[in-house]
């Protein structure tokens, strides 16, 4: 029995949550998986799975296994890279996540930069204002802008991005312009279905919070549906700064309530501790820093 192969069958099936899935992403005959599983178990005379018609549930045993299968496997695959150079020269594939506008704006200009200097790096850049998990989706750098919860990530900082209010001038001057919170229960409001909330808009007055209940007249699932209603005049939405920047720039939005702000967002690079870091990572980190951390000064 290949003991290194039969624990990659093992993660397969944790990942893809049944042998059969398993079989399909590895094209493998499920009869195979299932052989390799059980000659596994036998090998180390504990059961690691519990199999069930539509699922395979590990064993207490099996995931403290999967736990170690997955470090020696990781070990295995960076002792295979720094043998096929890839720690001289940098090279092979990466996976990076940011938010889609961010990400379209800030990080693709960055990437497109990037792959032009290196030609033996691909990029997979996959653009989302949810935060996933960079050891279940495979991903190998994430730009977050938000406070950090996950202890198992490495984390470089790179600046902050304020949340604002704003709204176009012809709007204000039609239906006056805000000086407190609360003056937006008498506004119509934008709300933005993402990371922010579209019931409560929270502020910040000196060292208390303020919650506003939000009774949105239009409520969108996208940033920039948020910044173009605003921009039209049909009321105040609140987003990011980038989100709304070439709107202000335009003259079509401006900010308001900017005295209740609350903290700007702390904006990182984020990347799971794994041992020696393969250059590919390496090279787009020293890369991209800095450039990101210009442009966030900027915004």
């Amino acid at each position: 029995m290949d003991r290194l192969d039969a624990m990659a069958v093992l993660l397969s099936v944790v990942e893809n949550g049944s042998l059969s899935a398993a079989s399909r992403a590895l094209h493998s005959p499920l009869p195979t998986v299932s052989r390799k599983i059980s000659e596994l178990e036998a090998q180390l005379g504990v059961q690691l799975l519990v199999r069930t018609s539509r699922k395979a549930l590990l064993t207490e045993a099996g995931e403290n296994y999967v736990i170690a299968a997955r470090e020696i496997l990781g070990r295995v695959e960076e002792a295979e890279r720094r043998a096929s150079g890839e720690y001289v020269s940098p090279r092979g594939d990466l996976t990076i996540t940011a938010p889609i506008v961010f990400g379209r704006l800030h990080v693709l200009p960055i990437i497109t930069e990037f792959l032009k200097v290196f030609p033996d790096i691909n990029i997979r850049l996959a653009m989302s204002d949810r935060s996933v998990s960079l050891a279940d989706e495979h991903i190998d750098v994430a730009l977050r802008i938000s406070a950090l919860s996950e202890n198992n990530l490495i984390a470089t900082r790179l600046g902050a991005i304020r949340t604002c209010v704003y709204a176009n001038p012809d709007y204000l001057r039609r239906h006056g312009q805000p000086l407190h919170p609360r003056d937006l229960e008498n506004h119509s409001c934008i709300a933005f279905e993402g990371v922010l909330s579209n019931r409560f808009w929270t502020f910040k007055d000196t060292n208390s919070e303020i919650t506003v209940p939000v009774r949105p007249r239009l409520s969108v699932n996208t940033a920039e549906a948020a910044v173009d209603a605003a921009a039209d005049g049909l009321g105040v939405t609140r987003v990011m700064s980038y989100q709304a920047k070439r709107a202000v720039e335009a003259d079509v939005l401006i900010p308001v309530l900017e005295e209740f702000e609350q903290e700007p967002s702390p904006v990182h690079l984020v990347y799971l501790s794994q041992g020696i870091m393969p250059l590919k990572l390496r090279t787009f980190l020293d890369f991209a820093a800095p450039r990101l951390r210009a442009a966030l000064q900027h915004i």
